[in-house]
């Protein structure tokens, strides 16, 4: 009988483990009011090439990043708490699906931020402006 709600738990469990995403719909254009401190991680070979949740391909030598919410196209000013550095990336995939984290970087952003080799760092994202495509 225990069986049959193990997989249940750990469907559940998994979930839980994303963090809460916000809900939250902006208008077309309109830059998000976000500016949160938490902790960044970084991905890239393993994806290269790979789809993003926004249809792209993954290029790890470019200046993107994942986040749960905010909508593709944002533009973010990520600062490197420890040592200042900063980059602007643009979001164009989901994540990170690991809890305490606030956004995936690539390899080329968390390479300008002085993160590669521990491969975590406390940051600040501020929101700072959209990329709209035009027809």
């Amino acid at each position: 009988m225990q069986r049959a709600f193990l997989p249940i738990a750990l469907v559940l469990g998994l979930a839980a483990c994303a963090g809460p995403a916000e809900k939250v719909r902006y208008a077309p254009g309109e830059v998000p009011d976000y500016n949160r401190v938490g902790v960044a991680s970084w991905y890239g070979p393993g994806f290269q090439g790979r789809k993003t949740a926004s249809g792209v391909r993954f290029n790890m030598n470019a200046l993107t990043a994942a986040h749960r919410s905010l909508p593709f196209g944002t533009q973010v000013r990520v600062t490197n708490v420890d040592n200042g550095r900063t980059v602007v990336v643009t979001i164009n995939d989901r994540g990170p699906f690991t809890r305490g984290r606030i956004i995936d970087l690539s390899k080329a952003a968390a390479s300008r931020l002085g993160m590669i080799k521990q491969g975590l760092a406390k940051v600040r994202v501020e929101a700072i402006g959209r990329v709209t495509r035009s027809s």
